[in-house]
């Protein structure tokens, strides 16, 4: 059977890594360590898969533009304690290898840094599964389609044959703005019906329920 999406990009944290609680508390001590207000968890958590400086800026506006430097350096000092302990969701290393194994182009369109990222793909083993990976500090942050353009440039799939996989709404965003299908998972950032206003594809709700809805739909 022909493959309906050739191309498969997926969003990271809180999309195949359980991250999103980690995230959230890095700036909340990041900026208790500045002495800043500490943003409440649905305020730091929708800013989840932003670049970096946009996250911080949103989830702490209070935040001067001399300190954004220390802010970065205390958001990474309380993330990086920690994310080795992080783990991916349940199944996610069977449902990236069968998607591999079936013919699919995989991609991650993610908020992270490179040097984040690839840690990340260290750690969790995924790293030679996917075909290619676009970064916030290499190309325009999400809803911004640039990351979505060039995945699509560099392996030679049209719009038509791609899909975006993401727990947040910038990640629904950015590929409505690339011209791409959306796929919400609601076990991640986002609320469901926030996810759900953006008119994806379908949102499911367990990473068990994505692997039947990919398996059924890809």
């Amino acid at each position: 059977m022909a493959k309906r999406f050739e191309l498969i990009v997926f969003d990271w944290d809180g999309t195949l890594l359980d991250s999103a609680a980690a995230i959230v508390r890095a700036i909340q001590a990041a900026s208790a360590d500045l002495g800043l207000p500490v943003p409440p968890d649905a305020r730091a958590r929708h800013v989840i898969g932003l670049g970096l400086h946009d996250a911080l800026s949103h989830a702490v506006p209070e935040l001067a533009a001399v300190d954004y430097p220390k802010m970065v350096e205390r958001y990474r000092h309380h993330f990086l304690a920690t994310d080795h302990e992080l783990t991916l969701f349940e199944g996610t290393v069977d449902l990236i290898a069968s998607l591999h194994a079936a013919g699919h182009l995989l991609a991650v369109a993610t908020g992270k840094s490179r040097q984040g990222l690839d840690r990340a793909l260290g750690f969790s083993g995924l790293g030679p599964y996917f075909h290619a990976t676009r970064c916030a500090d290499e190309c325009f942050s999400k809803p911004h389609p640039a990351m979505l353009h060039e995945l699509m440039d560099e392996l030679g799939v049209a719009a038509d044959d791609c899909l975006m996989i993401g727990d947040t709404t910038h990640d629904l965003l950015m590929a409505r703005n690339a011209g791409v299908a959306g796929l919400a998972v609601s076990f991640g950032a986002h609320p469901v019906e926030q996810l759900l206003a953006e008119a994806p594809l379908a949102c499911v709700h367990t990473p068990a329920e994505l692997r039947g809805w990919l398996e059924a739909n890809a």
